[in-house]
């Protein structure tokens, strides 16, 4: 493949790692190699069951170079910082070796500090630079409570941003929120923004028959109605009104709520399931991604929940999954969220307010009450994620995007 530049990806998860940035990188890397020859710089994965990986392989058409990094606990602020910032330095010095001239690098903002090492390799190297925000900082610190939003600590990172912002070749955002938070706080950038959608893999994940399903089969749950949250349960995560919901409605042996992942919250979700004693509620710990198709489809109703003033500052992956296996939806979030957007607009599900438990407890009660309904949502859904978000459509936006001289 002969083509005047390559393509450079830096980001600190890949495959075969198995979380939602990993994944989504490592999709988007081999998509775009069908067309570019394309490297990867990472890190290795922290995940002890994968067995040991070399430092450097040709993964599916992609040169993937992993990078050293400590690997302290996450759940721990300052650890997490530590590790952030050794794996972004570790992948700096491997791109000051690898970049040249008109080379193109795409960085992700996982970890937030990567994308100012990744501006200075492409400033000396004189190659063009493409920040992926997957998280938009420094509001998702801000809205966790992790950061006075008005501290000089928030107002510097603000400035560093659009300081970065100015240099980036094009900034790629998820959703028209995040789109119109960084056009606002950072005008000058405005037209180089793009929107580019995370993806439902449609023939991964496709709907199938609840009574062969065997986690409901496991769990003893083919008789009862289920809402299931599954994916991480960090800080910027709305578990507690799910939480609130199951303890109001305890004494509806037909109703119950099934958790699934791993997050900041995990452990309080435990203790007060086990504290209020509700049977009505199962946690099950992060699944191998082999099993995402029959784990998704282990409900009636799924679940995404944010905590307040999150619209914008992140776009759920888990969105689209939960589309592509035709299951509705209730998005606990910001009404100009585009996690609520989409739901609206596709008629997919049902939007709650954050400060509206009440309304989430009626909408479940409604969901169980009138299946027929949920299951037009959920076919909805399934064929929305087919015409809108499939990863053929969302891959020749990037490969277009690469192409622009």
């Amino acid at each position: 493949m002969v083509t005047p530049f390559h393509v450079i990806v830096l980001s600190e998860l890949y495959l075969p790692a198995e979380s939602g940035t990993g994944f989504l990188i490592g999709k988007i890397a081999e998509g775009i190699a069908t067309r570019y020859p394309v490297t990867v710089l990472c890190g290795s994965p922290s995940d002890q069951s994968i067995s040991r990986i070399p430092a450097v392989e040709n993964r599916n058409g992609v040169i993937v170079q992993r990078c050293a990094g400590t690997k302290f606990n996450k759940n721990k602020v300052w650890l997490r910082t530590l590790n952030l910032f050794t794996i972004s330095f570790s992948i700096f010095l491997k791109a000051m070796r690898m970049v040249r001239k008109g080379d193109k690098v795409l960085v992700v903002t996982n970890p937030p500090s990567l994308p100012f090492f990744a501006s200075i390799v492409c400033m000396l190297r004189q190659a063009k630079c493409y920040l992926l925000i997957h998280d938009l900082y420094p509001e998702v610190l801000t809205a966790a409570g992790l950061l006075a939003p008005e501290s000089l600590t928030a107002r510097s990172l603000d400035w560093l941003n659009a300081w970065l912002y100015k240099r980036m070749e094009k900034v790629i955002v998820l959703g028209r929120d995040m789109s119109r938070i960084v056009a606002r706080r950072h005008h000058p950038v405005d037209s180089r923004v793009v929107i580019i959608p995370n993806w439902a893999d449609v023939d991964e994940i496709v709907p199938l028959q609840r009574e062969e399903n065997a986690f409901l089969a496991q769990l003893d749950l083919l008789g009862k109605f289920v809402i299931q949250y599954a994916g991480n349960m960090g800080r910027t995560h709305g578990i507690e009104n799910l939480l609130a919901s199951a303890r109001r409605l305890q004494n509806r042996n037909d109703i119950h709520f099934l958790f699934v992942g791993e997050g900041a919250k995990r452990q309080w979700l435990e203790e007060s399931v086990k504290a209020f004693g509700l049977g009505n509620v199962t946690i099950l710990p992060l699944q191998p991604r082999r099993k995402l198709c029959e784990l998704l489809n282990a409900c009636d109703v799924a679940v995404i929940s944010f905590i307040p003033g999150m619209a914008g500052l992140s776009v759920p992956s888990r969105m689209y999954t939960i589309m592509a296996a035709g299951k509705p939806i209730i998005a606990v979030a910001d009404e100009d969220s585009e996690l609520a957007l989409v739901v609206r607009e596709e008629e997919i599900g049902w939007v709650v307010p954050r400060d509206r438990p009440e309304l989430l407890i009626e909408v479940v009660q409604r969901s169980q009450s009138e299946p027929e309904v949920a299951q037009e949502m959920g076919k909805r859904a399934r064929r929305v994620a087919e015409h809108k978000y499939s990863f053929k459509r969302v891959l020749e936006i990037y490969q277009n995007l690469f192409a622009i001289q």
